[in-house]
């Protein structure tokens, strides 16, 4: 989803699945986020903004490591050094000594997604710093192409399988009374941990809220220490005392999934709102309640871990809500400490299951809110259906370590509508990255399928 998660801290040389990071967050989780038109950068041009001055020395580095410690500790951060040591992260850097930039995909202050050559092969280049501009993620991958979308309901079936020990899946008309027809379903009344999908819920209780004239969708938000989550890009890499508005800020929560945009409206929009909502909307799981804003979680989580989480869920649902207001809303952010493992996915978490994932789709629909139509509307997870055929179509993911789900709503250019979510769960260990491109993969096939009956 949004968590401080950090992929596996594996440096292998050559044969390539070259990968170096430490307490990385929301770039390099497994959620899929396309890049949009204007976040792209044309050329090897590289922007002068912390994440692009620690790309242009990592290109300079390669070409001449072994890099003395005392430089290397300049341009990382310490838990890093700590994850990877220098005489690790000098042998991967001597490894792709003929890097080479190709063009930046994905930019922004402090953090960003370029495309590379090494080793005579195309690689991704995924880099997040911190707030004092030291290296905090590094992340080399190769380039693979995208797996084929299933050209049946068995294929489909067989691939979902794979991605993880549990997982669920829904493909469904969206009739006209707002009702969900399956089309093909797997597990899909069975509740799964949501991550990021909870935003959907977010959006529409703000929806709601704008509806009944409690604030505009020009009302501002200010981005303070007790509202700020973590992630890199967006409100994460703007100071304290900025202002967003509520429609700047859904955009932000829905597009790149951003946590700090996320918290800004719950607080607006009041928790219990977002509780109302989910409940309208089906999903009644008691586990939902109280509903934790994404700091929470990350607090809840990744501070004193188990100690905090077993205290919270050993309280009834008021000293819940006390002990959220009184000790976790005080926690600093730095005292959290990222986890490689999953933790708590079943017990500290979010949670529907894909039946009630398209009901929520169904009641966005209901709203008839334009905003919410362009808001859902600006990142597809590069699904690439075509837009002659599909002319409209809604993306929500969301990941945390084992966890990686997806839901899209698409409509035919006959105005028919049709919603597919799928969810896939590993509490014993971190799902592959390639996990949600293969998600993608088989909800395009799942739409085609689908509108072909």
């Amino acid at each position: 989803m949004y968590a401080p998660s950090k992929p596996i801290r594996l440096l292998a040389a050559a044969s390539v699945a070259i990968t170096v990071s430490a307490c990385v967050s929301a770039p390099f989780t497994a959620q899929a986020t396309p890049v949009t038109a204007d976040a792209t950068v044309a050329g090897p041009q590289i922007p002068d903004t912390p994440a692009g001055r620690q790309l242009t020395w990592v290109l300079d580095a390669v070409t001449r490591a072994p890099v003395p410690e005392s430089e290397l500790r300049e341009h990382f951060a310490a838990d890093f050094l700590a994850s990877v040591p220098p005489a690790q992260l000098n042998q991967f850097l001597a490894s792709v000594a003929d890097m080479r930039l190709e063009r930046l995909s994905q930019s922004s202050q402090n953090a960003l997604v370029a495309e590379v050559t090494t080793l005579g092969e195309p690689y991704t280049v995924r880099l997040g710093v911190d707030g004092d501009g030291l290296i905090i993620g590094l992340l080399v991958e190769p380039v693979t192409p995208p797996p084929t979308a299933p050209r049946s309901w068995a294929e489909l079936d067989e691939r979902l399988a794979s991605t993880a020990p549990r997982t669920g899946f829904l493909a469904a008309e969206l009739a006209s009374n707002g009702t969900c027809r399956p089309v093909h379903a797997v597990s899909a009344g069975t509740a799964f941990p949501l991550g990021s999908m909870i935003k959907l819920y977010v959006l529409g209780a703000v929806s709601q809220a704008v509806e009944k004239g409690a604030f505009g969708w020009d009302t501002e938000l200010t981005v303070t220490p007790e509202l700020r989550s973590l992630g890199v890009g967006g409100l994460a890499d703007r100071p304290d005392g900025s202002e967003v508005t509520v429609l700047e800020a859904a955009r932000l929560m829905i597009s790149i999934s951003d946590n700090t945009a996320t918290d800004l409206l719950i607080h607006k929009v009041g928790r219990k709102a977002v509780e109302r909502t989910m409940r309208a909307w089906g999903a009644h799981d008691k586990r939902n309640v109280p509903v934790l804003t994404t700091r929470e979680l990350f607090v809840l989580k990744g501070v004193d871990h188990p100690g905090r989480a077993e205290h919270y869920l050993s309280l009834g649902d008021a000293k819940q809500r006390a002990y959220l207001k009184g000790t976790v809303a005080r926690t600093p952010l730095s005292r959290i400490t990222p986890w490689t493992s999953p933790r708590e996915l079943d017990r500290i978490e979010y949670f529907a299951s894909p039946s009630q994932i398209c009901r929520a789709y169904a009641g966005l629909v209901k709203l008839r809110d334009r905003r919410v139509d362009e808001i859902m509307s600006i990142n597809d997870a590069g699904l690439g259906l075509d837009r002659a055929s599909w002319p409209r179509v809604w993306f929500k993911g969301g990941s945390e370590v084992g966890l990686s789900d997806v839901s899209f709503l698409a409509r035919t250019s006959t105005g028919t509508s049709y919603v597919v979510t799928m969810m896939a769960v590993n509490t014993g260990a971190p799902l592959s990255q390639r996990v949600t491109v293969e998600q993608v993969a088989l909800a395009k096939g799942a739409f085609t399928l689908a509108a072909r009956r």
